[in-house]
């Protein structure tokens, strides 16, 4: 089966959106207005602002938050990014007390999507005209009228140019001595989409391709963000699993990467959130998000949901989900407590 894919950034972050409860984030919502959707950009505008919750990294938020604003100037646009793991349970707790702070929320974990798309507890219908597309195909991209692909991540080998010049082809080459101490891997504790990486890793390179590398002594990060920094400062030099680092290279840090055969990747879903104190403004960041300009800020590394998206390296389409079957809570937590005797 072939499958081509974070901790709260800081405290002030967090702190910032629960402060804006303080302007509206308490408002009990009433969905979008009827009418047309240009009826529905007008009351977005009034509203005036919405918040996204993803575990994207922070330079694709950065860069959508900016090609919105630039489209929507009487919208403003902020984002919290955490981890499934830290993100899911906010969007639990909003939607149980109804003091929504997230409009819109980008999640990976196969099994909490399958859930939530079902049971419609947390979202509400998209109604954007640009899922309607032919490019972005709305048969092959849209769970129940509520969850929408938005991008795709994608993992490969990583390394320092400085310190492995000829660079890495596969993932075996990273089971060399010589990187004892100086390999960064993620941790995947608690996190389904991790966990499905390191089983893909088991089921396509060696069922004891981690046992290998355990004996190498890697050293453990919370993301493959962080990673990607570590590889970029020499404080690890290669990595079986890193993001594209198409932003770094382009910004000439020290490191490349490659796709190996039959890398391991997963889709980003996301949802209008049923509990959005911004009801209309959530639609209109959501319609976004699938036009041209909105991949194209949200996928510079990542696999997009259009076509031909510049800076993207796959289509999202093309990227299997993940079994949810096999990261149910339960199986995460169990895997979870392997990998932590393995490697800590």
């Amino acid at each position: 089966m072939r499958r081509i894919p974070r901790a709260i950034a800081t405290v002030a972050v967090a702190a910032s959106a629960f402060a804006l409860t303080a302007c509206g984030g308490s408002t009990t919502p009433s969905g979008p207005v009827e009418g047309s959707w240009d009826d529905v950009v007008a009351a977005a505008k009034t509203e005036g602002s919405v918040m996204l919750y993803s575990s994207q990294k922070p330079a694709n938020l950065d860069a959508l938050k900016a090609a919105f604003t630039q489209k929507y100037p009487e919208i403003s646009m902020d984002f919290v990014r955490g981890t499934d793991s830290e993100i899911n349970p906010r969007i639990e707790t909003e939607n149980r007390t109804g003091t929504g702070i997230a409009d819109v929320h980008m999640v990976t974990d196969a099994s909490w999507i399958a859930s939530a798309s079902e049971s419609g507890t947390f979202s509400t219908e998209i109604v954007g005209p640009d899922f309607d597309a032919p490019d972005y195909d709305r048969a092959a991209s849209v769970k129940n009228d509520r969850f929408f692909l938005s991008s795709a991540a994608v993992f490969g080998l990583g390394w320092n140019t400085a310190a492995v010049p000829d660079g890495l082809e596969t993932p075996q080459d990273i089971l060399d001595p010589a990187y004892r101490g100086r390999i960064g891997i993620v941790n995947p504790t608690g996190i389904a989409s991790y966990v499905d990486l390191y089983r893909h890793y088991a089921e396509n390179y060696g069922e004891d391709y981690w046992n290998k590398l355990a004996e190498l002594q890697p050293r453990v990060y919370p993301s493959a963000l962080a990673v990607a920094q570590a590889l970029t400062s020499g404080e690890v030099v290669v990595s079986p699993s890193v993001q594209p680092l198409v932003t770094e290279v382009d910004a000439g840090a020290p490191v490349d990467w490659v796709l190996p055969d039959n890398p391991w990747g997963t889709p980003w879903y996301t949802q209008v959130l049923s509990a959005a104190p911004h009801p209309n403004a959530a639609q209109v960041l959501a319609d976004f998000m699938v036009t041209a300009e909105g991949q194209a800020a949200l996928n510079g590394g990542y696999a997009a949901a259009l076509p031909d998206v510049p800076g993207a390296v796959e289509r999202a389409q093309d990227i299997e989900s993940p079994d949810p079957a096999e990261l149910t809570p339960e199986n995460v937590d169990r895997y979870s407590q392997e990998w932590s005797q393995l490697f800590q």
